[in-house]
């Protein structure tokens, strides 16, 4: 191949690769001069939990920028909806962008409440899968486990919070990181899910399962051994007494090792 061929080869390659910079070059451009002309909301909530709805969350980002439809794309300031839109205590996640076409995207996630815990002065609050608390909503409220008794956990009116997490001063003082765990655990297990609707926490902190059949109360102390204890239940219920005897029964006390104590009720 002679030079000048080479060259010319070379310089054809140069040049494309310019136009293609070139043309990425004004295409963004293009985008960032865009005008919004829509907002189109993607929510992901789990199962029948209805706490907020696209059309909700559509109305919080058009009022919350102000007047955003029409305004270039360049001048959207995408980060702070989504910090907005994270800032709304059932959001668990938001992602905000926008396509050339004009259309400004959100993408989010609802959190999913595991349990409704009501304090001994009626105040309340959820927490959901991932130890985070919420604000229980007027206008609904999801069917999960309940936990009432002698509790005064701070959370139902404050910023959310995750219990769950070691670091949390304040959660490590309270009951609702071993009220959590119960909620987690019983979430897992289909019998357990389906059995236990409600719990009861005394004033040293021991819990005290109900479940919606047999009238008795489960007794599985403060939270510790969770496992193990639901283990030894299970075998009493498959082998220790019929179904048709649950009624027999007071109380079933778990917080002994390798023991199961019945209490039969008065008759």
């Amino acid at each position: 191949m002679s030079k000048a061929r080479h060259i010319r080869r070379f310089s054809a390659k140069v040049a494309a690769g310019l136009a293609v910079i070139a043309v990425l070059g004004f295409v963004e451009q293009s985008g960032q001069s865009a005008q919004v002309r829509e907002v189109r909301v993607n929510l992901d909530a789990p199962g029948d939990m209805h706490f907020i709805d696209a059309e909700a969350l559509k109305q919080q980002v058009i009022q919350g920028a102000g007047t955003l439809i029409g305004t270039p794309m360049n001048q959207v300031d995408e980060t702070a909806i989504e910090q907005r839109l994270r800032d709304i205590p059932c959001v668990a996640t938001a992602d905000v962008y926008h396509t050339m076409d004009g259309i400004l995207h959100v993408n989010a996630t609802q959190r999913e409440p595991i349990v409704r815990v009501i304090n001994a002065d009626g105040s309340g609050f959820y927490i959901d899968r991932d130890g985070w608390t919420m604000p229980l909503d007027p206008d609904y409220a999801a069917h999960v486990l309940v936990v009432t008794g002698q509790l005064d956990e701070p959370f139902a009116h404050c910023a959310p919070v995750n219990v769950a997490l070691g670091n949390d001063s304040l959660a490590q003082h309270t009951h609702s990181r071993a009220i959590h765990a119960l909620a987690r655990t019983l979430a897992r297990d289909a019998l357990w899910n389906a059995l236990f609707v409600q719990a009861v926490v005394d004033a040293d902190g021991n819990i005290t399962l109900i479940p919606n059949v047999g009238m008795m109360r489960i007794r599985i102390g403060d939270g510790q051994h969770l496992n193990e204890r639901l283990a030894k239940l299970k075998l009493f219920y498959e082998q220790g007494i019929p179904q048709a005897d649950w009624r027999r029964y007071s109380t079933v006390d778990l917080r002994f090792d390798d023991q199961v104590v019945c209490t039969k009720r008065d008759r």
